[in-house]
């Protein structure tokens, strides 16, 4: 009676190591094709070639390095500012010399602070992924923002980017200049253009000192016009206006950002829900908390930077509220990203970042209205 069965099942496991070893031979055979045709080539050509293999081998590993180790991240990074000791509001005056003396000191602004301290990290302190020549090649030709694998990162720093570009254009038309009364600052003007700068761009062209990168060039250059303007507000010899309209203004843009991102992950929850096996879910997961964390650093830099505003206004419950929700948000960092309905059986990770993004954003929103009045 058992032995039909067992014949049965002892097929099925046979064909089923049939298949296995199939695909292994037919993963294998473009490797075992190359090895036959590079021993039986001249030393010349296997010298060149195994060269050619070592740089590239080197490319990789320095890929996979540049894409796995996350250099510096620590979502407590606002701490390090001490913002709650600051007493004086960006561009307030703080000292001036007595007698002979006209040295002038004013505050300096937080917020051109922290941008140009997240722009540092992604292309000083971390390799910028998204314009490395081995992510634009992909997986085999394939783009490795529609693969489960390497992409992470730099949809993380795109999110850092996306933030730090919307504050830079709100510094150069509103912060950093009198509206209506003054032109706009040269340093922020320079640093808005530098950080639209296309995120995937590679090599291209030529500099006297050889060829250049073209996108973290461009983010250095912003890190330094930043810190140039801030030097000179911190000499009063900038603009920085802290007014309620102002801070309305860039709390406003910000709820748009986000609120972008928050539909994107609704759309990509309702309708590919695949559980573990969608391949844009954690690209959509990191980018969404890319710009929380440099929201967060931000958001509390803006604290700093209008502190008188904040307190006219009696904001400082609210605007802890919002704090929490970042550091809420921030604590979800898990090793895979699910993508499912709330009725699935895998987690919901993109659902559940939409509902802090939707928090935050109505935060912001609460917080515009009081300004508004």
């Amino acid at each position: 009676m058992l032995d039909p069965i067992v014949n049965f099942i002892t097929r099925i496991f046979q064909w089923i190591g049939r298949g296995i070893g199939l695909l292994i031979g037919i993963v294998l055979w473009p490797f075992m094709w190359v090895g036959r045709w590079y021993f039986q080539r001249g030393w010349i050509l296997k010298t060149l070639v195994g060269v050619g293999l070592l740089i590239l081998l080197a490319l990789y590993a320095n890929f996979f390095y540049a894409t796995q180790w996350w250099n510096n991240f620590d979502t407590n990074y606002v701490d390090k500012y001490k913002f709650e000791s600051r007493n004086v509001s960006a561009g307030e005056q703080v000292t001036a010399g007595g007698g002979t003396d006209t040295t002038k000191s004013c505050g300096r602004s937080a917020i051109a602070d922290v941008a140009a301290d997240l722009t540092d990290f992604n292309v000083n302190q971390n390799a910028w992924i998204s314009s490395m020549i081995l992510y634009k090649v992909g997986l085999f030709g394939y783009d490795w923002d529609k693969t489960p694998f390497m992409d992470n990162k730099a949809s993380f720093q795109r999110g850092i980017n996306q933030a730090v570009r919307r504050t830079a254009t709100e510094l150069a038309d509103n912060m950093g200049r009198v509206r209506t009364t003054s032109q706009i600052d040269g340093d922020l003007q320079d640093a808005r253009g530098n950080l639209q700068f296309d995120e995937y761009t590679w090599y291209f062209g030529l500099s006297p000192f050889g060829p250049k990168t073209p996108t973290p060039s461009y983010y250095r250059d912003a890190i330094k016009k930043l810190r140039a303007f801030n030097d000179r507000l911190g000499a009063c010899q900038a603009v920085f206006d802290a007014r309620a309209d102002n801070l309305k203004q860039y709390l406003d843009r910000i709820a748009s950002d986000i609120g972008s991102t928050s539909a994107i992950l609704k759309d990509r929850a309702e309708n590919y829900n695949y559980g573990f096996f969608d391949p844009r879910a954690d690209d959509r997961f990191w980018f969404a908390y890319g710009q929380l964390y440099a929201y967060y650093g931000l958001m509390m830099a803006a604290q700093a930077d209008y502190e008188d505003v904040l307190k006219q206004k009696n904001l400082k419950s609210l605007w802890d509220t919002m704090d929490a929700q970042f550091v809420s948000a921030l604590r979800i960092q898990p090793w895979l990203i699910a993508n499912s309905d709330e009725t699935g059986i895998f987690a919901t990770h993109l659902t559940t970042m939409g509902f802090y993004v939707l928090r935050v954003r109505s935060n912001l929103v609460e917080i515009s209205n009081v300004l508004a009045q």
